[in-house]
């Protein structure tokens, strides 16, 4: 069974047009323009956001605000912040949704 394997092996089209190289190839540069579109993205689905929503979710996880700070500094309680944040989430989910990326 191996020795038929080298031989199929041998015979491909993949031994016939593969050249070998003595070197390693130079490394590919990281490309940023992934990271550049995903950042489109997100900030065109947070401006669809109600402006209550877009507060809480860029400090709480662009600028990594706890929810107490976030109660202190908007004035409000702890629950509310949280609803805004889930709410806030699901519309962000469902903008993302609605130009054309898809979940996991």
């Amino acid at each position: 069974m191996a020795r038929n394997f080298a031989i199929d092996e041998r015979r491909s089209a993949r031994a016939r047009w593969e050249i070998g190289s003595a070197r390693v190839p130079e490394q590919s540069r990281c490309d940023q323009t992934d990271t550049t579109l995903d950042s489109w993205l997100i900030a065109d689905a947070l401006s669809q956001l109600k402006p209550e929503h877009k507060v809480v979710i860029v400090r709480a996880y662009f600028r990594g605000e706890s929810i107490a700070e976030l109660a202190d500094a908007l004035e409000v309680p702890p629950g509310t912040v949280r609803s805004r944040l889930h709410y806030g989430l699901r519309a962000l989910r469902l903008a993302l949704e609605e130009n054309g990326v898809t979940g996991r």
